[in-house]
């Protein structure tokens, strides 16, 4: 082991750890750090509460006049927990958040000064727009942007700085961010599902879709982090050979929680505490170092800035920790990646959760309505879901024995598949009254309340039922959630309003009680979705081979998969409800495909970087420390130096050949990406890179984890495995 090595691990051993020795109820400082309405109705007027209420509620529009009493309470709420600035706090399509801080400070002339935040501030601001994607709808002389207030996502105190959550359009007013289309498919989606829902209850007006996400990451120690450049660069290990010891034994997940890391899960459960995240579940992962951290599920936009906050104050606590958090999907070759599942449901404003059985025929075909309507709108866009959570870190993960495959899947469980196949077998045309009572009685009325526990777990399926509602498992743990959550959303609310005209027609035209009418329509839609059912092994070739035969698609790769994001169809889908036009699926679909040619571009620098500057020289270092012993061998020995020294020999051979074959490959590498680079269409780009240069990486990776066995551990260049996943 090097020194540098040494000296960092026993830092890290020796290291005085933080303590957190507050002994506070977590329900007592919930929320403490946000503008919620208890904060509100201390600090603002009953028609500014009402006015937000409005806003929140029923979509609408706060005046400028109220804004400037709201901006009045709000800012000094937020000089009260000790903020100095405000910032408009958006999602730009980098994947990160961004903001830009103004103080309240304001001079007003001799010597004085005041603080300062009016509606104006509060409402609108302008960022430059020319240096974030837009995917052509900005051209760099053409900055103009806007983030405008979301008051559906209550403002915060982070540190001294009042974040306000914002959407970021273009000056000619395309969305710029993830927020924008979502709240989009988030109105589209209640819309729709409102209108289902008067067939069962004439009450509901109001369809919330919830989000509970799972977030898994990585900690290492900042220190042995550091070390590496490609962790440093990219998020991940481009190189390094697995340890004696990985994850074969199973016996960090669900382990007891080191002491160091539980040290950093409480420094930052209370931190998200004050911010209002109702983090409540932390456990250790499959792989060493590897760990878990889920909430209560929320309404999906609050959620979505719940997740982009939350990755942020992670890896600011983790600073005080010493540690690096990686969210990388598959930082470590040989143990589990990570994932963020995304647990979604539909509930009404009268407290019904659409996607939870009830105790009535009635509740249960309300249920299944949804129930099947979610099934066929993922049957009907299964390549549009799967490019919402393609990426080039999410492409090592998928199908990786450790999370789905790329083929889009839904598992309900044995239960739920039998009452469908007795739905379907009900003869088709209009229902008999004998069918109808045996229908209710033996397909309907006897579903439970609940599910949760009716069917086993399928680890292997990308979108699971889980007894009250659907768990989207393929998202991976870099991503922001607004993604697959605008595409679910908008599918759902498409399908929603299909199957609402079917059944008017068959109510309107054709006679039909509702029920009947329903009832009809939903034993269709088994029939026509039948394909996308599945409850084996998602890892299997027979699932890919009979896949095929379904006609469901298998994209395994970021280029294939975003294909779907700009086929007609989708465009029109996108459009017809008001998510996003065809200028703005388009741009975020050449942002997507840039930003996965920018991603393999810079791991195929680092990678021939440590190749060629580290890892070579160590090699023809150590060769020559072997030459030197052989030539040592032979001054003593004389010509039996040869049977002495065999082993050496062979040792300075080896070491040759995968030299070799790594300056070769990365010099071939080095070509394919300037060939790639003259490319000017994007889509060709992003293939030649998926086809010609990334498989390089592996053939690189080969020689120099053979080399890392063969050279001396003290002079071995990089951190190893062993020393990131098991320090801890």
């Amino acid at each position: 082991m090097s020194t540098l090595r040494f000296h960092a691990i026993k830092e890290t051993l020796t290291r005085k750890q933080v303590s957190i020795t507050e002994n506070v109820r977590r329900s007592s400082i919930f929320g403490l750090n946000v503008f919620n309405e208890t904060a509100m109705r201390q600090y603002l007027t009953k028609e500014a509460l009402e006015s937000i209420n409005d806003a929140i509620f029923k979509g609408d529009k706060i005046n400028r006049i109220i804004a400037d009493h709201i901006s009045t309470g709000m800012k000094e709420w937020a000089i009260s927990k000790g903020a100095t600035h405000y910032t408009h706090w958006f999602q730009p399509l980098t994947g990160a958040t961004a903001e830009k801080h103004d103080a309240f400070f304001e001079p007003v002339g001799d010597g004085q000064a005041i603080e300062k935040f009016g509606g104006g501030q509060l409402v609108q601001q302008e960022p430059d727009a020319s240096s974030f994607p837009s995917g052509g709808i900005r051209n760099t002389f053409e900055a103009r942007g806007y983030t405008a207030w979301d008051p559906t996502s209550p403002a915060f105190v982070f540190g001294t700085t009042l974040c306000i959550p914002t959407v970021f359009v273009s000056y000619t007013g395309e969305a710029l961010d993830y927020k924008t289309p979502l709240l989009r498919a988030l109105q589209a989606v209640d819309s729709a599902a409102v209108a289902v829902c008067k067939y069962f209850d004439k009450n509901v007006k109001k369809v919330n879709a919830s989000l509970g996400w799972e977030q898994e990451y990585f900690l290492i120690d900042s220190a042995l982090a550091l070390s590496r450049p490609d962790i440093v660069l990219t998020g991940r290990t481009l190189l390094g050979h697995s340890p004696a010891k990985g994850q074969q034994l199973d016996d960090h997940y669900f382990g007891t929680i080191p002491n160091r890391a539980m040290q950093y899960m409480r420094d930052l459960e209370n931190e998200c505490m004050l911010l209002g995240i109702p983090v409540k579940t932390r456990h250790n992962e499959v792989a060493p170092n590897q760990f878990e951290l889920a909430p209560i599920y929320e309404e999906a936009n609050l959620a979505v800035d719940h997740n982009s906050l939350l990755m942020d104050v992670m890896s600011k606590i983790a600073e005080r920790h010493n540690f690096k958090v990686l969210f990388h999907e598959k930082p470590f070759l040989g143990v589990n990646g990570s994932g963020k599942h995304n647990n979604w449901s539909l509930s009404t404003d009268t407290g019904v959760n659409l996607l939870s059985p009830g105790k009535t025929p009635m509740s249960n075909l309300q249920f299944l309505t949804f129930f099947i309507n979610t099934i066929k709108a993922v049957h009907e866009n299964e390549e549009l879901l799967r490019a919402a959570i393609a990426s080039a870190s999410n492409d090592h993960r998928l199908g990786a024995n450790e999370a789905p495959p790329a083929i889009i899947s839904v598992f309900i469980g044995e239960q739920l598949t039998n009452v469908l196949n007795e739905l379907e077998n009900v003869t088709t045309g209009k229902l008999s009254p004998e069918e109808k009572t045996d229908l209710k009685l033996n397909v309907v009325g006897k579903i439970p309340e609940i599910l949760l526990d009716n069917t086993d777990r399928n680890r292997t399926s990308p979108f699971a039922f889980t007894g009250n509602k659907f768990e989207f498992r393929a998202v991976g743990s870099k991503a922001n959630c607004a993604n697959p959550m605008t595409v679910l959303n908008t599918i759902v609310a498409k399908q929603l309003i299909d199957f609402k005209d079917e059944v008017d027609v068959l109510i309107d035209k054709k006679g039909m009680k509702k029920d009947d009418a329903v009832f009809n329509v939903l034993r269709e839609y088994i029939k026509k979705s039948k394909n996308i059912l599945f409850e084996g092994n998602g890892y299997s070739e027979a699932w890919e081979k009979e896949a095929k035969k379904r006609g469901l698609s298998n994209n395994k790769t970021t280029p294939e998969a975003l294909k779907a994001k700009i086929s007609t169809k989708a465009l029109d889908l996108f459009e017809a409800l008001g998510v996003m036009n065809k200028v703005e699926s388009k741009a975020r679909y050449e942002i997507e495909m840039e930003e996965y040619v920018l991603r393999i571009q810079i791991e195929g620098r680092v990678l021939g970087d440590i190749a060629r500057n580290h890892v070579v020289p160590t090699a023809v270092r150590y060769q020559n420390m072997l030459i030197e012993n052989v030539k040592g061998l032979k001054e003593i020995y004389g010509e039996s130096f040869k049977t002495l020294a065999k082993e050496q020999m062979n040792l300075i051979a080896d070491i040759s050949k995968h030299m070799e074959s790594i300056n070769s490959t990365v010099t071939k590498m080095t070509n394919e990406r300037k060939k790639a680079n003259a490319l000017e269409d994007i889509e060709k780009k992003a293939h030649s890179y998926c086809h010609k240069v990334k498989p390089l990486f592996d053939e690189i990776r080969y020689h120099s984890d053979k080399l890392e066995l063969l050279i001396d551990d003290e002079l071995w260049p990089l951190t190893k495995y062993r020393e990131l996943l098991f320090t801890k």
